[in-house]
């Protein structure tokens, strides 16, 4: 990933532990894809549960590896929106 956001100046490398939250926001998706990915095999066509685990899991593990910058994308996301939330309130005191 680039150090900062060529527009606004935002540093994409923040003090060590930061990203822990981007790893909840993957295995949030990863577990969604995966259970979606049984309830919608078992509605669509009902199959046995090792079937539809054997087609779950591949894809269980690829996501978090396709997914990887996205999710910290998206907690730095939430990160500056939470911090320009906080600067907003006290801004208001």
């Amino acid at each position: 990933m680039r150090p900062g956001c060529s527009a606004c100046g935002l540093v994409h490398e923040a003090e060590q532990g930061y990203f822990v939250g981007a790893i909840y926001v993957n295995y949030a998706l990863s577990v969604a894809v995966g259970l979606g990915s049984v309830l919608l095999l078992d509605a669509l066509h009902p199959m046995s549960l090792a079937v539809e685990l054997s087609l779950a899991i591949p894809l269980m593990v690829a996501v978090p590896l396709l997914f990887f910058h996205h999710a910290r994308s998206l907690w730095l996301a939430i990160g500056y929106v939470a911090t320009d939330l906080d600067r907003r309130a006290a801004r208001r005191r």
